[in-house]
């Protein structure tokens, strides 16, 4: 350790004491301590410091360079997801990473080509018939409608049905409540008890019909857990099920918000409708990342920008607030898919733009991601505009930062 390393400046504890006496959100004392003190900002909730990391050098540190230094602990999820490889660590992390990995990227990614073709015409098919009846839909449950099926026939090879897309609300259920369950991990257990179930039948009889059915010409990505099972012992029922369920909640949770914000936002320029469908999805996540949040613990000391790091640090990079940093993104907050048109100046630093994470631990269904998105953008863009008649009044930041409330439109 060098010498001439210094302590992370650290926000003043009378504004940690306002932000607890106002009852706000993190976020907002994240956005403070940014603001107050810089890219690397140290505030204490408890007896040990926490650092915020938003400066893109320190991001690609942290997440980029030196992932083994600053790993992720017990994910907040995990009472949903169990082992999946959104919460695992270690050598099984790797394992399951590398397991899925292929099903998401080149040729396995071809082989969901027509799985997300088929999902976007059957919600083109609704959106027109709202067009011709003239009918109020709430856009965000039609999001989440689409992305849900989407990733379901990505698992199953099969549509998603009414009874099993009235089942799975329960997972968005649990999702939404976790920003307000209990710290001890039984007690929250216990709360979303219910819908915990109600998730643990719908996977088991995938699981059960996927394993009845047998082999495919095309399978799913279920069918690919179930053949590592028979090959692999640690591949037992329980993983399989958690592996399900969190692609479940990654695939289907930040696709539906990204989609929702995308049309909310294109209300207010509406020259942006012009814009190319990537750089609309590229504009849209840069204002609302998938992942707006990465907890990191620091596994040993380090120096990041010179700046000492103990071990046992706890490490927040937020990528929401990277995003709005007015030194890397000139006016923030506005609405500018003209940022990422092909001629554009962007900041040049791979931590100054990371929706989907970063590093060794990043998002591994991005490419499915945008290639969803666009798909559905390339269908429903053409086919008029929407006119909101109710908005969510701001954003709720759970594991994803969500609408708060509904967005009922009609389609002119």
């Amino acid at each position: 350790m060098s010498t001439d390393t210094r302590p992370v400046p650290e926000l003043a504890p009378e504004a940690v004491d306002q932000w607890r006496a106002e009852g706000a959100e993190l976020v907002d004392l994240l956005a403070r301590a940014r603001r107050d003190v810089g890219g690397l900002a140290a505030f204490r909730l408890g007896l040990a410091p926490t650092v915020l990391v938003t400066d893109p050098a320190a991001v690609q540190h942290v997440l980029g360079r030196h992932p083994d230094r600053y790993v992720k602990r017990s994910h907040r999820a995990r009472m949903l997801v169990g082992d999946g490889v959104l919460s695992a660590t270690g050598d099984a992390w790797k394992r399951q990473r590398r397991l899925l990995q292929s099903q998401f990227t080149g040729t396995g990614m071809r082989r969901y080509e027509q799985r997300i073709a088929a999902a976007a015409r059957r919600t083109a098919e609704r959106w027109a018939d709202y067009r011709r009846s003239g009918e109020t839909f709430d856009v965000g449950e039609e999001m989440r409608r689409f992305a849900l099926d989407t990733v379901w026939r990505a698992l199953t090879g099969l549509p998603l049905d009414d009874r099993t897309d009235r089942e799975l609300r329960a997972v968005e259920r649990v999702v939404a409540a976790m920003p307000k369950l209990p710290t001890d991990a039984a007690d929250a257990r216990h709360a979303v008890a219910g819908d915990l179930a109600l998730v643990d039948a719908v996977a088991h009889a995938a699981i059960d019909a996927a394993r009845e059915a047998g082999p495919t010409e095309e399978p799913g990505v279920l069918r690919v857990l179930l053949e590592a099972g028979d090959q692999l012992p640690e591949y037992t029922d329980r993983l399989i099920r958690d592996e399900l369920v969190t692609l479940l909640v990654a695939g289907h949770e930040t696709t539906a918000t990204t989609l929702t914000w995308l049309f909310l936002l294109l209300d207010e320029p509406p020259e942006a409708r012009t814009a190319d469908p990537q750089a609309l999805v590229s504009e849209t996540l840069r204002l609302y990342p998938s992942a707006w949040l990465l907890p990191r613990h620091a596994t040993q000391d380090d120096v990041i920008e010179g700046h000492h790091i103990a071990a046992g640090t706890d490490v927040l990079v937020c990528p929401y607030l990277v995003h709005r940093d007015p030194a890397l993104w000139p006016d923030p907050e506005r609405f500018d898919p003209a940022r990422f048109a092909p001629s554009a100046e962007r900041p040049g630093h791979l931590g100054a733009y990371l929706p989907f994470g970063l590093g060794a631990r990043a998002c591994l269904g991005t490419q499915f991601a945008l290639r969803e998105t666009t798909a559905l953008l390339e269908l429903l863009l053409p086919m008029g505009e929407l006119a909101f008649s109710t908005k969510p009044p701001g954003a709720a930041y759970s594991i994803t930062v969500r609408p708060d409330g509904p967005s009922f439109a009609v389609l002119r």
